[in-house]
């Protein structure tokens, strides 16, 4: 899944893709080095960033999704947690939402799923409200609400990936306590995504800016893929897609007991 940030003020790419035709060549590129999915974000998601108006998120992702749409056959997720925006993106031709709130900022968004078929990725997040002390415990106690609210509205399991929410509200430690513990989130029996790009903890073991944490990003993508992760959400498709080949490689190679 390549990141396309349609903003002025995302933490690693800002303002670099704030045209349709910018964000389209974007998009380009990543299809063309293996992205499977563009995931189109119209606001900001990174600590402490201003929140952007529902019009205004609007204004920036439908132009760009419409476009992609007419153009290509390739799958295109909206990153957005507002029950508005997720349907007129589906309208416009998005075929997954993307929550980083897990349903529980707008839980009518789970409705729009339902009613649309669309694919729904439930992430995990420890922003404005109290987490548990075990990281894994916080992952099923939050996850386990949103899967509630998913299935009051209708959702079938089938079109649910889960985002245990790397970087958000999780210190260090805690992000990589969850990467250690990773293969325990298989007790969920869904599929599950992964958004480590560029984020801040691997800043904070590599020493390197945003900018230059691609080759830790792949790292990181590679071990999650050993421990099952199944979708890689990323700024640079093309590292990646080369870390992935690696693990792919070796679980071939793994006793199916073993992985």
């Amino acid at each position: 899944m390549g990141i396309l940030n349609v903003t002025p003020d995302s933490f690693s790419d800002g303002g670099l893709f704030d045209t349709t035709e910018r964000a389209l060549d974007q998009a380009r590129r990543m299809i063309a080095e293996g992205a499977a999915i563009i995931d189109i974000g119209g606001e900001s998601t990174r600590p402490g960033a201003a929140p952007t108006a529902a019009e205004e998120e609007q204004a920036r992702v439908l132009p760009v999704i419409a476009a992609l749409a007419a153009e290509r056959e390739t799958l295109i997720s909206v990153d957005t947690y507002r029950e508005e925006t997720a349907r007129k993106a589906i309208a416009a031709g998005a075929h997954i939402v993307n929550d980083v709130w897990g349903l529980q900022r707008e839980p009518a968004l789970a409705r729009v799923a339902a009613e649309y078929g669309a694919g729904l990725v439930v992430m995990h997040t420890g922003r404005e409200r109290d987490k548990e002390a075990d990281v894994i415990a916080d992952q099923f106690a939050f996850l386990g609400r949103s899967l509630e609210i998913a299935d009051e509205a209708g959702v079938d399991r089938s079109a649910i990936v889960l985002d245990p929410g790397f970087g958000f509200a999780k210190d260090p430690d805690e992000n990589f306590a969850l990467i250690a513990r990773f293969g325990e989130l298989a007790a969920f029996g869904l599929p599950l995504i992964v958004g480590t790009s560029r984020k801040r903890f691997i800043g904070h073991a590599t020493g390197r800016e945003a900018s230059a944490r691609d080759a830790a990003t792949a790292a990181t993508s590679a071990v999650l893929r050993l421990k099952g992760a199944a979708l890689f959400r990323v700024h640079d498709v093309a590292i990646n897609v080369d870390a992935l080949a690696i693990a792919d490689a070796i679980l071939a190679q793994t006793p199916p007991k073993d992985r």
